[in-house]
């Protein structure tokens, strides 16, 4: 069995790619309502929470675990694999590579939370791959919670996501890189406001 866990509803997405490339697995997905949303908190304490759901899903018979959700990776995928060294993970990062391949004006804008931001992880991804681009960053407050109150299309949604976008955009941003699996839900509207 695969285990999936997420803050809330953003790994949903993960879980969605997941079972149309393998089908026949088996998945429980664990959404942590309780501490939703994960980005504005401290990366000790994400890594607890991180932890302690492992432990659930491996004593429900997980054989894998993917950790469905930016921040938690960020906090804590380095730790999990330490200390559950027999078990496999798989992680999320931000895709600042494929982004600083493609982008042709050399300005990249990232969406992720701030607990994602300042992880290792993303630090590492942005100085391995975005050396040669400018990356622009924001941390989007209160985009998860909309998300996870179902406001896809909500006129608060927009005001954060224009006032993340549109100083980006100034700046000549071509690509933007959702760092966050709660981000995907709102795509149509990212889109319409980055035209």
């Amino acid at each position: 069995m695969i285990g999936v866990f997420d803050s809330g509803v953003g790994g949903l997405s993960v879980l969605r790619a997941l079972r149309a490339r393998l089908p026949r697995e088996t998945y429980l997905y664990v959404a942590d309502q309780a501490h939703v949303p994960y980005g504005p908190r401290p990366l000790l304490e994400v890594r607890r929470f991180a932890e302690g759901i492992t432990r659930y899903l491996l004593g429900q018979g997980a054989d894998l675990i993917v950790v469905a959700c930016n921040t938690a990776s960020a906090a804590a995928l380095h730790y999990l694999r330490q200390t559950f060294s027999s078990v496999p993970f798989v992680g999320m990062e931000p895709a600042v590579k494929p982004a600083a391949e493609q982008t042709r004006s050399g300005v990249v804008g990232v969406l992720a939370t701030p607990a994602t931001f300042q992880g290792k992880l993303y630090a590492s991804v942005v100085e391995r791959f975005a050396h040669d681009v400018v990356v622009l960053q924001d941390t989007c407050p209160g985009l998860v919670e909309q998300i996870e109150a179902g406001a896809l299309k909500a006129p608060e949604t927009r005001r954060i996501l224009e006032r993340a976008l549109h100083p980006m955009l100034a700046q000549g941003i071509d690509t933007v890189v959702l760092g966050c699996t709660h981000y995907p839900f709102v795509m149509p509207l990212i889109a319409e406001i980055a035209g």
